[in-house]
C-alpha cells in the first residue's frame, strides 16, 4: 500500500499514521533512511545506527566547514 505526504517549504513531511503504527514511532524517535540508487527505504533508527552515525562525526572533513554548516542549516 502506498502512503503519501507533502513536503513543506522547510523540507519537512508528516509521517502518516499507518506508517507510525507499523514502525511503532512516537515523537522524538529517530528515523533511518537507506538509499539504494533512486529508492529510499524509511525505517526506525536503531541504537546501532545512532552509534555508527556518532562514530562518523568529525571523520568527514570535507563537510566540516562553516560554509557547509550554513548551507545545511535549514535542512
Amino acid at each position: 500500500m502506498m502512503q503519501t505526504s507533502k513536503i513543506t517549504t522547510k523540507y519537512q513531511a508528516t509521517v502518516p499514521t499507518s506508517v507510525r503504527r507499523v514502525l511503532q514511532l512516537k515523537a522524538g524517535d529517530m528515523l533511518g533512511f537507506e538509499i539504494n540508487g533512486d529508492e529510499v527505504r524509511l525505517r526506525r533508527a536503531t541504537p546501532l545506527d545512532l552509534a555508527f552515525t556518532q562514530a562518523l562525526e568529525g571523520t568527514l572533513p570535507e563537510w566540516a566547514s562553516k560554509e557547509d554548516d550554513l548551507a545545511f542549516k535549514a535542512l
